[in-house]
């Protein structure tokens, strides 16, 4: 927690004289990111807090453009139309400035699955290459089940992805479950 006084230097600083976070952090003995919570907590707007000059600066206007028209043009080729209008600052720096102006895909929404106890479990295979088995390459795979209430997870090897196996694998998941859940409830008070 910073001081009532500490926050009106702050405040004063950065709206009446106009300094950047960082100097006004070094100034006062104050880490930066201090100076930046004070600021926000009182309605600075983050991107304010972020600007800084670039030497891609003069060149906003003919990325912003460019990527209205062709959105899924790479940041090297703006970088290379740049640099032939003059820009002779480095291609990781232009790629990040590319990057903090280009338009982001809209969110996809997720639905969070909260499940009650025992009602889902969640059940796939995995691929672990071969295995020889009495000289027969054979593949390995691996069944898993996980419960989706308590996250518990249930793997076990095997050489067959059939119909049998995957029924012996089920029934092993259960009973073990099953042996889990029994010595759980039981040690508890």
């Amino acid at each position: 927690m910073i001081s009532a006084d500490l926050k009106a230097k702050i405040r004063r600083l950065y709206h009446a004289e106009q300094w950047p976070v960082g100097t006004i952090a070094r100034t006062l003995g104050l880490h930066h990111n201090t100076v930046r919570q004070a600021l926000l907590h009182d309605g600075v707007p983050l991107a304010a807090l972020a600007t800084r000059r670039s030497k891609a600066d003069p060149y906003l206007p003919l990325v912003l453009e460019t990527l209205e028209k062709y959105p899924q043009l790479t940041a090297r080729r703006l970088y290379e139309m740049a640099r032939e209008r003059g820009y002779d600052g480095g291609p990781d720096h232009f790629r990040a400035f590319v990057a903090r102006h280009r338009k982001r895909p809209p969110a996809e929404a997720f639905l969070q699955l909260s499940t009650l106890r025992g009602e889902q479990a969640q059940v796939d295979w995995g691929h672990f290459g071969q295995v020889e088995v009495d000289g027969v390459q054979r593949p390995l795979v691996a069944f898993v089940m996980v419960l989706s209430w308590s996250r518990w997870a249930f793997l076990r090897f095997g050489v067959d992805m059939r119909m049998g196996s995957f029924l012996e694998h089920h029934q092993a998941a259960f009973q073990a479950c099953r042996e889990c859940c029994s010595t759980t409830t039981s040690s508890r008070p």
